[in-house]
């Protein structure tokens, strides 16, 4: 080490010189303006038209300390920071207090002082690195220093957002109760202080998202805590307003806030919301909403409105189910996305399962394509045969150890497919035991690859993972099945693709992110196979002029019905059931729903309007053969001797129907025309010999689960 001696003084020398330099430049950064101007923030559609405008107006007046309810001053200090009068600016142990909290699952007391949380809004950003937090700690020392502790708080009550387009004590105490800020009480101060961070993550009035509501109540009552732990309330005082939900006395959202939004009629608030809720996680709260961003998105409004009248142009009827839509472009823009029928009536996006403020859906058959992948990942050929029985069981693989049984729609016997064509007749049985010879977890896994970011649990859903007893999300499906259409090319959604401030400056710039999960020979193999589901298959009524290629779905009792199909341009997931569970579509407009009905004819109806861009047309790459090891284990001791309806593979091909329309004649090649229900409106005729679904019971046993995949050809 003596040896290196000039090294590592010359190393130590630079380093003081650096800290030296930077301790420097930061001691000369001038302090902010006392006023942060709030400007209108700005979304633009994909064409640049104006989309909407977040906080139009300025909703701030200031106030005197003096006349801030004393009530809100106690909340804000005791729930962020209760040293503010004893620090110079920065405080060890309120950065102690934090690390404490965060680790009982408090993250509402921050570590920053009441002095940092002011500089940090009117000087630096939201930039998470070791210079901005020297220079926020500089300027909170140097801040502190200039002016008395009353002029700082009154600064910070005077310009902290508070959600819903309000800056300041005094607009939050309108814009929440109605009230001056002189006149707030302990619970509304209480929960003004709790909305501090991530304010609009806690908007307690949003019925239809109760998770905001009991969010309120939570950040309300760790206010409340603090405050009792300070000795500005008792016990009993705080047991009596915690025991009143925060809903009972905020004004509701809808009288107060005013964003002026286009195209709303069609549905664009769902998009938005989105694009809000992203945008506020990347820039915060105050930011989004009063800091002059103009947010370039991928909507296109002539497809919104395409998607929207697909949809609810279908579905015109009180007492029609819901539907949702969601389409992505080659490089994963979001051209459209239907939601809801009305944001007024239900902020819930349908279309993003639980990060919409609902619940995924179970995919039925529009999960087998990711079981193909996966068999081609493992180097199988799809020109394996495996027996289709009408029905199979799997000893002892079902819950609770019982057995597993699976059947096919009309407990039709097909006989022995490859699995081309098992996939055109949408073979349960088959799948069934792929999912059995290849493993649920495995096909699980292929499935995130390719774009599926909703809970698969393999682990408690075993072999009914390969028929889509999984929930997800109408995004996850367009996303997943984009991965097919960019032949292995996993594109990740995006909804803006940049941000500038006011003049015209970037800020942000979007890139689309790929990943390759699966080769393009692979990828060109199953969309050879969806194309076959679409022309002669499930899917027939989703044929368009331009290749397309697809899958249908439906889950057991018609609770759920999809289509989601893909051109080499555009992804295209279509859902349709009830948002509040699992009720079945027996009759809509007298026709039990399956994915080869109402969700087929949406999806051509929208997608004929698409595919009029050629950017969203064209035609697969045809797979060159269809190499591989053959797959074995057929399961044939599992099969039940006594299933013996039977349709062979000259029958798959010769039977088929004609479904007379208003507006087009359709024949459609239907492997199983048993049953065919006709139902002709001015809107639509439904056939449904390719797409009936039967849910047989299976007899009484205490031995056996049975799980039904409904999607039938």
């Amino acid at each position: 080490m003596w040896r290196f001696r000039r090294l590592f003084f010359l190393v130590g020398l630079l380093t003081v010189a650096g800290f030296a330099g930077v301790a420097f430049v930061l001691a000369n950064v001038p302090l902010p303006d006392a006023e942060l101007p709030v400007e209108t923030t700005f979304v633009f559609d994909a064409d640049g038209n104006k989309l909407a405008e977040l906080s139009s107006g300025e909703n701030r007046v200031s106030l005197a300390l003096d006349d801030v309810s004393p009530n809100l001053i106690n909340a804000v200090l005791a729930a962020e920071d209760r040293d503010f009068f004893l620090h110079p600016g920065i405080s060890a142990s309120a950065i102690v207090r934090a690390t404490v909290a965060d680790l009982r699952g408090q993250p509402l007391q921050g570590g920053s002082t009441i002095t940092q949380q002011y500089v940090k809004v009117v000087y630096t950003d939201r930039e998470r690195t070791i210079i901005r937090k020297l220079k926020e700690a500089t300027l909170a020392i140097k801040l502190e220093r200039r002016f008395e502790k009353e002029e700082i708080l009154e600064r910070y009550l005077n310009i902290v957002y508070f959600g819903r387009g309000a800056y300041g004590a005094q607009a939050a105490a309108r814009s929440y109760f109605g009230v001056d800020a002189t006149d707030l009480d302990v619970a509304q101060s209480a929960y003004l202080a709790g909305l501090l961070r991530a304010p609009e993550q806690a908007d307690a009035n949003r019925a239809d998202r109760p998770e905001q509501a009991a969010e309120a109540d939570r950040r309300r009552d760790i206010a409340l805590r603090a405050m009792q732990e300070e000795g500005h309330i008792t016990e009993a005082e705080m047991r009596r307003i915690a025991a009143i939900p925060v809903v009972d006395y905020v004004l509701d959202r809808a009288e107060v806030v005013h964003d002026r939004i286009a195209g709303s009629e069609v549905g664009t608030e769902y998009f938005l919301e989105l694009v809000r809720a992203e945008m506020a996680d990347r820039y915060g709260d105050a930011r989004l909403n009063g800091g002059g961003l103009h947010i370039h998105t991928t909507l296109d409004m002539d497809l919104q409105r395409a998607a929207y009248d697909a949809v609810y142009g279908t579905f015109d009827r009180e007492d029609d189910p819901a539907g949702a839509l969601v389409s992505l472009d080659a490089q994963g823009h979001v051209k459209a996305m239907v939601g809801g029928r009305s944001f007024a009536e239900s902020s819930v996006n349908l279309a993003l399962g639980s990060r919409g403020g609902g619940t995924g859906r179970q995919a039925g058959s529009t999960f087998k394509p990711f079981v193909l992948a996966e068999l081609l990942r493992e180097g199988y050929t799809v020109e394996s045969a495996l027996n289709s029985p009408a029905r199979i069981t799997f000893p002892g693989v079902g819950e609770g150890g019982r057995d597993y049984e699976v059947r096919n729609f009309n407990n039709a016997n097909h006989g022995r497919l490859n699995l081309i064509a098992a996939t055109r007749v949408s073979s349960n049985t088959v799948y069934a035991q792929l999912a059995e010879l290849l493993g649920p977890r495995e096909i699980a896994a292929t499935a995130r690859d390719l774009g599926v970011r909703s809970e698969i649990r393999e682990d408690r859903l075993g072999l009914s993972v390969a028929l889509g007893s999984a929930e997800v999300s109408v995004l996850d499906m367009a996303d997943a099945y984009l991965t097919f259409a960019t032949r292995g090319l996993r594109v990740e959604p995006m909804v803006v693709t940049r941000v500038t401030d006011a003049g015209g400056r970037e800020i942000d710039l979007f890139r689309t992110q790929t990943e390759r999960v699966l080769e393009p020979t692979m990828a060109d193999t199953v969309n050879f196979i969806l194309q076959g589901a679409v022309r002669s298959g499930t899917g027939t009524r989703a044929a368009l002029a331009t290749p397309v290629a697809g899958k249908t779905g439906t889950t057991q009792n018609s609770a759920d019905a999809w289509f989601v199909g893909y051109t080499p341009g555009m992804s295209t997931a279509v859902w349709m059931g009830h948002p509040g569970g699992q009720i079945p579509m027996k009759s809509v407009r007298g026709v039990e729903v399956t994915g080869g009905s109402f969700p087929a004819d949406i999806f051509r109806r929208y997608m004929s309007v698409a595919t009029r861009d050629e950017r969203y047309a064209g035609s697969f790459v045809r797979p060159t053969g269809f190499d591989g090891r053959t797959l074995t284990g057929d399961r044939s001791s599992y099969v039940d001797p006594d299933a013996t309806t039977t349709t062979t593979e000259a029958e798959v091909k010769e039977t088929t129907t004609t479904t007379e329309d208003p507006e087009t004649t359709t024949t459609t090649t239907d492997p199983d025309a048993t049953t065919t229900t006709s139902s002709t409106t001015t809107t639509s005729s439904t056939t449904t010999s390719s797409t009936t679904t039967t849910t047989t019971e299976p007899p009484p046993s205490s031995t056996t689960t049975t799980v039904i995949d409904t999607d039938g050809p």
